[in-house]
């Protein structure tokens, strides 16, 4: 089942949907912690506080759409609240893990240049991915006539990633193929997440 496929059938079924938004809801604000756990004690940048700032205003946002399904449903972040739960708070946490090993063997960094250089290129992968992710959901919801909407997201989410080029070209000028590397590895990682979903999902219908 590929990812279009997917999303038409969690919509179909507001609880399913219900998760699905409080499973991005989750990955907004882990992604924004992140982003905070990154910060220099002294040296923070104006986008880097934005970012954080961004990202956990998506969060609470899709937290707020559940409203429009139920509002009973998915008050916290608690397991049976997530879609496939164990991979979804896996999916950050290992490409922080994996980016972080990868580039500790390719750059010559201390401690906190290796946080900064972390919070670069995993928030330019997961920029790229939501620039995927977010257009094909809104795509979904408009053909569905859907009271949710994530226009707002995809714009700010575009934004970031030209700020995310913009301050790896200062961090580095070759960085295009350490970025390319994240990226595979970012990419395995999300179809872990998904085909776990597609799992989760298909039961969940089916039972």
């Amino acid at each position: 089942m590929e990812f279009y496929n997917l999303l038409e059938r969690i919509v179909q079924d507001n609880e399913t949907h219900a998760k699905w938004l409080n499973t991005l809801s989750f990955m907004e604000n882990a992604g924004a912690r992140k982003i905070s756990a990154c910060e220099h004690p002294t040296k923070v940048s104006l986008i880097q506080l934005k970012h954080a700032a961004e990202e956990h205003r998506h969060a609470y946002y899709l937290k707020k759409q559940i409203g429009k399904l139920d509002s009973d449903l998915c008050k916290t972040y608690e397991e049976k609240e997530l879609l496939a739960s164990i991979a979804t708070r896996q999916y950050l946490h290992s490409l922080d893990v994996k980016a972080c090993k990868y580039l500790q063997n390719n750059f010559s960094l201390t401690k906190e240049e290796l946080k900064y250089a972390a919070y670069l290129f995993v928030t330019y992968a997961i920029e790229v991915r939501a620039d995927e992710l977010y257009p094909v959901y809104q795509d979904i919801l408009t053909k569905t006539s859907s009271k949710i909407m994530v226009k707002s997201i995809i714009l700010e989410e575009e934004g970031h990633l030209e700020e995310m080029i913009n301050q790896l070209d200062e961090f580095s000028e070759n960085w295009k193929p350490h970025a390319e590397n994240i990226l595979k590895i970012e990419h395995e990682l999300h179809n872990q997440w998904i085909n776990a979903i597609i799992e989760e999902v298909a039961k969940f219908n089916y039972a």
